[in-house]
């Protein structure tokens, strides 16, 4: 009997090395961050919309989980603390895009 080998996230993280090229700091290993999640995470619902109830379950519950390019939400939680925007190939993990949460926020219109 053949058994399955499982492959978990946490075995990819401490088996490929992924570079980030943090905006400010340069190439950091990937080992430094948090990944939150989808990046859509910057564009919060309008809390006085009428349907807000149903625009915040699906902004906290619902996540798109494609195969190929990808924008992700990473914390630079061993470093200088900043969010990014990381564009990554979810099936061969290259990193195409990133830039700082921030910066998207106001191309977004979020912030000031």
């Amino acid at each position: 009997m053949k058994k399955a080998w499982v492959i978990t996230h946490s075995y990819i993280e401490r088996n490929c090395e992924m570079i980030i090229n943090h905006p400010i700091l340069g190439p950091r290993d990937s080992a430094e961050f948090t990944y939150i999640g989808d990046a859509a995470l910057i564009d919060r619902p309008d809390w006085q919309a009428k349907d807000a109830l149903a625009q915040f379950v699906d902004y906290g519950y619902f996540r798109d989980n494609p195969a190929g390019n990808h924008t992700e939400l990473w914390f630079h939680e061993q470093g200088d603390r900043s969010f990014l925007v990381v564009t990554r190939d979810t099936v061969t993990h290259e990193i195409s895009t990133v830039e700082l949460a921030r910066d998207v926020a106001r191309k977004r219109g979020r912030s000031k």
